[in-house]
């Protein structure tokens, strides 16, 4: 049987794959910056003998055909291979070698899993017919994203995928496990900056001056009313602030401060109505208390949104390669993820795989410092997306 193969094999490499994921966690690289990265899985396809070409800077995309006769089906699956800016606080023997940078969200887990699976169906050739486009992503966790790149140098083309997969760690659910969500899944991601001009001067006379401090503790107050009276209750939206720059002192009003937030949704209809609420209230506001405000949108990642029917049917596969019981429903997440640029160019699925072990201590939230993975989780993952590859080409 095609899933008992596929089950053997994922385990005869497991080991070859933990040895890659814990090189790819013990070396890990910045957006842009995954030189020494895309050579290591440069490296790995010429072992296998997969032919592959260089794309956006420091990505790749590979092909991988089977013997068997066919209706020129094609799939593609993504990883990403970038690290983040996190000091690593694990205690582990490949706990990263680059003081500052981390994979703290699970992109050696997602790159050394993609290359089991195409190391898997290298050996499975004469079982499948179609073919299989490997993608190795820059970038994904800085705007405007390595997707996006890659879409426009052409990753989607040549041969052009009828579908496209994708898998992301998920340190609250069990290893073993994997889940899915049809339709509206994750969501936008636009970065705010806002700087507040006033008047400064002397804490103990703030009436000869026009205090910023103030007006942009206005601001942020007030911009949450986009949210919970101009939006869609039943259309999630959350804006956030997470930085407030006010550089006077206990007894110094400053000239200006800079506020720095975050704005996801998950319509995108209504992401660009909130961008001019969001602009017209802030200018409003300053306006109103004598201050002056300027504002600046930048658009990030688009909602992400799994085609429904292929996200049915690549459940419905997972759970006969892993039994029902280790496949669960998910609920909308409002991060926000590079991913949805290829939900909007082809037919997609972005599912979650499972990376928690309580019993191992294997706890902790993505984008942590402490953030690891059961590494069992690979022969999962790699084993399924091959399964789901060969399986959603017809084989």
């Amino acid at each position: 049987m095609l899933k008992e193969k596929i089950r053997q094999l994922a385990n005869s490499i497991q080991e070859e794959a933990v040895a890659n994921r814990r090189y790819l966690h013990a070396h890990p690289e910045l957006s842009y910056k995954e030189i020494n990265t895309a050579a290591f899985i440069a490296g790995k396809l010429k072992e296998l003998n997969i032919p592959f070409e260089p794309m956006a800077n420091t990505g790749l995309v590979a092909l991988l055909s089977g013997n068997k006769p066919g209706d020129g089906k094609v799939i593609a699956l993504r990883a990403d291979i970038d690290a983040l800016p996190i000091r690593e606080l694990n205690d582990v023997p490949y706990k990263s070698m680059h003081d500052g940078v981390m994979h703290a969200c699970g992109h050696d887990v997602h790159t050394s899993s993609l290359l089991a699976t195409a190391n898997i169906l290298s050996k499975m050739k004469d079982d499948f017919s179609g073919t299989v486009k490997f993608i190795f992503q820059p970038a994904e966790e800085l705007i405007p994203g390595g997707a996006s790149m890659m879409i426009k140098e052409g990753v989607l083309e040549n041969p052009r995928p009828q579908n496209i997969l994708g898998q992301h760690t998920m340190p609250e659910l069990p290893v073993g496990k994997v889940g899915f969500r049809g339709g509206r899944y994750m969501a936008s991601n636009d970065e705010i900056f806002i700087t507040v001009k006033g008047k400064g001067g002397h804490g103990a006379m703030p009436h000869l001056g026009i205090d910023p401090v103030v007006i942009a503790c206005h601001i942020v107050i007030g911009l949450q009313q986009i949210v919970s009276r101009r939006a869609n209750v039943m259309l999630p939206s959350v804006l956030s602030f997470g930085k407030m720059i006010a550089n006077g002192a206990t007894n110094v009003i400053p000239d200006e401060v800079r506020l720095e937030g975050t704005f996801r949704s998950l319509d995108e209809t209504w992401r660009r109505e909130a961008h001019e609420k969001i602009r017209k209230m802030a200018i409003s506001i300053a306006e109103g208390m004598e201050g002056h405000c300027h504002i600046e949108i930048h658009q990030g990642y688009p909602v992400l949104v799994n085609n429904e029917k292929l996200t049915d049917i690549t459940r419905a596969h997972a759970a006969a390669y892993l039994g029902a019981d280790n496949v669960v429903d998910l609920d909308i997440w409002m991060a926000a993820e590079d991913f949805a640029y290829y939900t909007h160019a082809a037919d997609a699925c972005f599912y979650r795989l499972g990376v928690r072990n309580e019993s191992r201590g294997i706890i902790s939230g993505l984008h942590t410092a402490t953030f690891d993975a059961d590494e069992h989780a690979l022969e999962t993952g790699s084993g399924l997306m091959a399964y789901l590859a060969l399986k959603t080409l017809g084989n």
